[in-house]
């Protein structure tokens, strides 16, 4: 690894001594945290979620641990619960799409608030972000698919928010996304839409304040991230495929970018997601909400929207960007001696740039989405709410 410093600091991973848990477990007596691991039922069946447990196991000293749920009935709660039920420190699995949870939450309609949202990750990060800030100084986000999990992830990403004098509000992981299987390059949304995205808007707009923060990201799309409480209560959050880049959008909004870091977590691997067979499903519908999300970025950060005639510069500068980035990773692959497969390369950079027209235009007939208000909002109307929703959460007499 280099030890190259941009915009954004950036923590290596050297490999010169080993992550020392001790350190942690000193932090976490001075900062109460919490963990949050947004999650589906199907997780609790494949061992990707065992193997998070067994490395949290060793983080004595955690505030909780918050597993934000989608389950289809009390009986997965149940079983959730009963998974958890080992760990040295207190678990909440929170019902999310639970009958109380949804009559709460649509109570406050009242208060001119739609809290209910669209039902995915962004839904549970905002339920469990409510949940988390009551008690802990300090959160930390993973996802509940990691196959490479390790007690280095919680430590170099929580370690930077855990002594005030380092100054640091939010930290983003990155990380090389190799499949454990095949040893290949996977991420191919950062690698082969996202980085030619950014590149091309460059090209076309200049390197404006917030381009140049999102380029400073080595995995914009990283789902692992932590950040402390007062941070947290102010974050909007979006409801799509756009999260990561909509909550750094956030994250550059709220906070100074000298308060913002990265860090290496090393070799990293978990669920992959086909590229789809039209432009509504798999990697192409997920790069569309992306894009949308990119694109507001530029709207509310530098006041930027794209012309007809800059539309078809984007395409054709998107496809020779990512062409070109096809063959770098190919000369990478070929002499770390891992599979390449170049043609499918190819074919997703096409069916990238054949969505970026309509996807496009569409966006600029409605650029507003739906974002859940702040945590600091909701408890303006309703000073009670996270503990409501800690209760109903809980609530399975309903069924």
């Amino acid at each position: 690894m280099d030890f190259q410093q941009g915009l954004i600091t950036t923590i290596h991973q050297y490999g010169v001594t080993e992550d020392s848990l001790d350190l942690l477990r000193q932090g976490l007596r001075r900062k109460p945290t919490a963990l949050l691991i947004p999650c589906l039922f199907e997780e609790f069946k494949r061992p990707a979620l065992s193997l998070t447990k067994n490395v949290l196991q060793k983080l004595e000293g955690l505030n909780e641990l918050i597993i934000a749920l989608s389950a289809k009935s009390a009986n997965e709660v149940s079983e959730a619960k009963r998974f958890f039920s080992d760990m040295p420190f207190p678990v909440h699995v929170q019902w999310t799409n639970g009958p109380a949870v949804i009559e709460l939450l649509k109570s406050q309609e009242k208060n001119g608030l739609d809290l209910l949202g669209t039902p995915g990750k962004g839904w549970a990060v905002w339920q469990g972000i409510g949940i988390a800030t009551r008690k802990s100084e300090v959160v930390g986000l993973f996802d509940a698919d990691i196959k490479t999990f390790g007690l280095s992830y919680p430590v170099r990403m929580l370690q930077p928010l855990l002594d005030p004098s380092n100054g640091i509000s939010y930290v983003k992981a990155f990380y090389s996304r190799l499949s454990q299987q095949t040893n290949a390059l996977q991420g191919r949304a950062t690698r082969l839409f996202v980085g030619p995205l950014l590149t091309s808007l460059e090209q076309i707009y200049g390197q404006g304040p917030f381009l140049k923060y999102l380029q400073a990201f080595r995995y914009p799309l990283a789902g692992e991230f932590a950040f402390t409480k007062d941070l947290g209560m102010n974050l909007r959050i979006p409801c799509d495929w756009g999260l990561e880049i909509g909550l750094l959008s956030e994250v550059y909004r709220n906070v100074r970018i000298s308060r913002i870091a990265q860090v290496d977590l090393g070799v990293f691997d978990h669920k992959h997601k086909e590229i789809g067979k039209s432009q509504k499903e798999g990697l192409q519908k997920m790069c569309t909400e992306i894009l949308s999300s990119v694109l507001r970025g530029l709207m509310e950060h530098q006041a930027e929207t794209l012309t007809d005639s800059q539309l078809s510069t984007l395409e054709v500068l998107y496809k020779r960007v990512g062409q070109d980035r096809v063959k770098q990773f190919g000369l990478d692959s070929a002499v770390n001696n891992i599979p390449y497969d170049r043609h499918e390369e190819e074919l997703s950079v096409q069916k990238f740039t054949k969505l970026l027209r309509p996807s496009i235009i569409q966006f600029l007939k409605s650029p507003v989405t739906q974002q859940l208000p702040c945590w600091a909002r909701v408890l303006s109307c309703e000073s009670n709410m996270q503990d409501d929703l800690v209760n109903a959460g809980l609530d399975l007499s309903l069924l």
